[in-house]
């Protein structure tokens, strides 16, 4: 019986069908971990070159000397973008790192009626137009603060790129209580 069970594997599976079929796998395993040896050594070069020049993706502590520049500036001197979004208005004034008022702009000033002054839509054309009155005035760069929980917060945000400034940083400002008034009731719709 069990010679007869062995004759019909061999049949089945098609002789040594299967012992070339795991060399395959083994000859792809080989190759994919050859493949991620390569791409580790590559990757490590990588890191390696950005950590020598002091590179890092968050901006400096104030106060730690940085390497980056910025048209020739530090990160303390860049302009800075004050985002105030609110429920029913999105505020925007860019200042000098001196804090001296560049541009002052709202939806309201836009145009913007009501409610229409609580859309994205309204946020980003007061960006676009904020960011072209700054560009006007020569910065180029600048760092955003974000404050409030208002639908114009991102939109503000890409209308300033749409404008022709460069955003280096986002810090969000908003504040938040540790359970201090009680916030109104939920609307009903």
């Amino acid at each position: 019986m069990q010679a007869a069970l062995a004759i019909a594997r061999r049949g089945l599976l098609g002789g040594g069908s299967c012992i070339t079929f795991s060399r395959s796998i083994q000859t792809g395993i080989q190759r994919f971990q050859t493949l991620l040896e390569n791409v580790d050594s590559a990757t490590d070069k990588e890191l390696d070159s950005t950590q020598s020049k002091g590179f890092s993706y968050f901006p400096p502590v104030p106060g730690e000397e940085s390497s980056l520049r910025w048209d020739g500036k530090k990160f303390e001197e860049i302009p800075i973008v004050h985002i105030k979004a609110t429920y029913n208005n999105t505020h925007i004034q860019v200042f000098t790192a001196e804090k001296v008022p560049l541009v002052l702009l709202t939806c309201g000033y836009m145009g913007f009626k009501n409610a229409k002054k609580s859309t994205a839509l309204a946020a980003q054309t007061t960006g676009i137009a904020a960011g072209n009155k700054a560009a006007k005035k020569g910065v180029h760069h600048v760092r955003v603060v974000v404050k409030g929980l208002g639908p114009g917060r991102l939109a503000a945000i890409q209308g300033l790129t749409l404008g022709g400034l460069e955003v280096i940083s986002i810090t969000d400002n908003t504040p938040v209580p540790h359970n201090g008034c009680r916030p109104r009731k939920a609307r009903r719709l």
